[in-house]
């Protein structure tokens, strides 16, 4: 089966890559893929370093027909991307020499790493066709570490390929997408995702339709729905926060029960995956990972740790804090369909009596405003304000009128 089947509703986007891939000439040394969260940005980018890598058929170095016919009269016919191939196995799982992927959980990325990816993309291929560098959060390129990087995509080598991925266009600095072949992907439809989640993770067809439209589309939320009974539960007590805010109080307890959740979910992964680097870097450093106390120079790496996997712990935070945020606008948002009677699909399906009442609890001028007020709440967290004074200001803006 073809690597691009993960691709759900994305025909346009496989057509374009499939024809990079196996016409000369179509190929290019560097490419932006953007689309909202849940679209699949980052696996187009590993699916088509799939295909580049494949051995059954793929655009030879170069992009040029004389060594594409080569490749063929090797005996490397058939489908580019074939998903069964070593090649294809390989960069799918994550272990191909040639495809390095950032996949930062830090808010930037910093100077020193697009200095590495600089060095790396000036590398020959060990194993493969292309050296691939797949950035999945190219938007988290700060001016420093971007600038870093224009040499390398002005001017690269002739078998590297860069993939960027990013929201928007606007996300990355016009420096960089001009540089770039951009490939947009869009919100794939819920019926295509719940029928993957059926097919690849044999969920219930009832339970995929539910999870994909709560997901509004988002094929990993979508995943962790389906399978995962407290993923839901926790979801129906965010879309029901709306009716419950009546008071100061509320809004306050509220905002902290938002915040505390998020740092729970960010320590509960990050404790076993912090000692597990701790120990990793020991070894690799041969220090003792089992003595009580370290030389300075040891020291010196682990207090880089430390801060590396802080600024880890906030960022997951920070994402736990934006998906609830997704989940309380539906609310509001499903709200304003019914009180308009607007004849479009609502996202919140399980409790339409909860919805009704918040429509007639609040005009369609304030669910208007309840939906700015949570957008300028996501703009205060990415400028890096305090995740519960954000959260306090926000619940108390989303107060209900008095005596609805």
């Amino acid at each position: 089966m073809s690597v691009f089947h993960q691709l759900v509703g994305q025909e346009r986007v496989v057509g374009t890559l499939q024809q990079a891939v196996t016409v000369p000439g179509a190929m290019t040394h560097a490419w932006l893929f953007t689309g909202p969260p849940g679209s699949g940005r980052s696996v187009a980018a590993r699916t088509f370093a799939a295909a580049l890598q494949c051995e059954a058929q793929g655009a030879a170095p170069g992009g040029t027909g004389e060594a594409t016919g080569q490749a063929r009269s090797e005996g490397q016919a058939g489908g580019a991307g074939c998903g069964e191939c070593q090649p294809c196995r390989m960069v799918l799982a994550g272990s191909h020499p040639d495809v390095r992927v950032v996949d930062t959980e830090q808010t930037f990325i910093k100077v020193d790493e697009a200095r590495e990816l600089v060095l790396e993309a000036q590398a020959r291929p060990s194993l493969g066709r292309w050296r691939v560098i797949i950035v999945e959060d190219a938007d988290r390129l700060n001016d420093y570490s971007a600038n870093t990087l224009l040499k390398s995509l002005e001017e690269p080598t002739a078998r590297t390929v860069w993939m960027l991925c990013a929201p928007t266009l606007e996300d990355v600095l016009v420096t960089i997408r001009s540089r770039c072949r951009h490939v947009r992907l869009g919100t794939p439809p819920a019926a295509a995702v719940a029928d993957l989640l059926v097919r690849r993770d044999g969920v219930d067809p009832s339970m995929a339709h539910y999870a994909a439209r709560a997901a509004q589309s988002h094929i990993g939320i979508a995943r962790r729905l389906a399978t995962d009974e407290h993923a839901r539960a926790r979801r129906r007590e965010i879309v029901a926060i709306p009716l419950t805010l009546r008071s100061l109080g509320d809004a306050l307890r509220a905002a902290a029960d938002l915040v505390q959740e998020a740092g729970e979910g960010a320590r509960a992964t990050s404790e076993d995956y912090a000692e597990q680097q701790r120990r990793s870097l020991l070894e690799q450093v041969g220090a003792d990972p089992l003595a009580r106390t370290q030389p300075p120079s040891v020291r010196a790496h682990l207090r880089r740790l430390e801060d590396r996997l802080k600024a880890e712990a906030r960022r997951q935070q920070h994402d736990s804090i934006d998906a609830a945020l997704t989940d309380l606008a539906s609310a509001y948002r499903d709200a304003l369909v019914v009180a308009s009677g607007a004849q479009v699909a609502q996202v919140n399906t399980s409790d339409p009596d909860q919805i009704e009442k918040l429509a007639r609890a609040m005009t369609q001028e304030e669910l208007l405003g309840a939906l700015e007020t949570i957008g300028l709440a996501r703009q205060r967290l990415i400028a890096n304000g305090s995740p519960l004074l954000v959260l306090e200001a926000m619940m108390i803006g989303l107060t209900l009128p008095r005596g609805s």
